[in-house]
């Protein structure tokens, strides 16, 4: 197991680009003390990080490029970062839940949405819960269902420990920002027990959602091909665009690039999800 969390590490090992200092605050919802982060100014976007994560880990370089035309509304989830774990259960119906009392609670009635990783499935389980908080939503290599994931990768994490993380940034981070520091392998455990329970958000609901959605995975980042097809599918993908009218989703598959790796390549991605976000009806 020290090589996924190796592979998960990875992702903290670029230098923060210099941003304006943001607008944080901590956002009573449903029990939680929700720690969040408002940059720049426009139609509202919020960041939906992966497991074990934070702002600071999973989204070094994107804030500073997405913030240059929109507003950015950076949190962080149940437990993770500067959010203070609770005896409850993390699963993706409570953690959608958090993003539109969250919303709420910064009196923003709509928002877009780009989730990463566990990130991703919270997002789309925001817009089958709260379709009326979620205008478009960008989902970076996540699954809808837990039989997305490559076998490998279902059978590994399971096994993932505290221990694996010994001596990683990840660990270093949740030390650093964590209101209960000294409780990293609680944290982990609580994260690995969401993660290890089959679930399904429902092809129905997923393709009942009014919300476009851009698919965007690598080519060996552990998703199953034809998981990828049946999401893009739900969404109206699969015609042929210059005979009749496309859905309003869309899909990228970037090549040479796993879901490590994937979040280091910003300058290819961030582009094509301005190009979404702004793209009319």
């Amino acid at each position: 197991m020290k090589t996924t969390a190796f592979l998960l590490t990875m992702l903290v090992t670029a230098d923060v680009s210099a941003q304006q200092k943001p607008t944080t605050g901590y956002a009573p919802v449903n029990g939680l003390k929700m720690y969040y982060e408002i940059h720049g100014s426009g139609e509202p976007v919020v960041l939906l990080h992966g497991a074990f994560m934070t702002i600071t880990n999973n989204w070094t370089g994107w804030i500073g490029e997405l913030s240059k035309t929109r507003k950015v509304i950076a949190i962080e989830m149940q437990g993770h970062g500067r959010t203070a774990d609770t005896p409850r259960d993390i699963t993706y119906e409570k953690l959608a839940d958090d993003v539109a009392a969250l919303l709420k609670e910064l009196d923003i009635p709509r928002a877009d949405l780009i989730g990463y990783s566990m990130g991703g499935t919270v997002a789309m389980q925001c817009a089958i819960r709260h379709p009326d908080k979620v205008r478009k939503v960008v989902v970076i290599s996540s699954t809808f269902r837990d039989d997305g994931w490559v076998k490998e990768a279902r059978d590994a994490l399971p096994k993932l420990t505290a221990e694996a993380f010994k001596g990683s940034p990840i660990e270093d981070e949740y030390k650093k920002l964590s209101p209960t520091p000294n409780e990293f392998p609680d944290f982990v455990e609580h994260v690995i027990a969401m993660a290890s329970k089959p679930y399904d958000l429902g092809a129905d609901k997923l393709k009942a959602t009014k919300a476009p959605m851009f698919f965007i995975h690598g080519d060996a980042d552990g998703v199953r091909l034809e998981h990828i097809a049946e999401m893009f599918r739900l969404k109206g993908g699969e015609v042929h665009g210059d005979m009749r009218p496309r859905s309003a989703s869309r899909l990228a598959i970037l090549p040479n690039t796993t879901h490590v790796t994937l979040m280091q390549r910003m300058t290819v991605i961030v582009p094509m999800v301005n190009d979404f976000l702004d793209a009319k009806p």
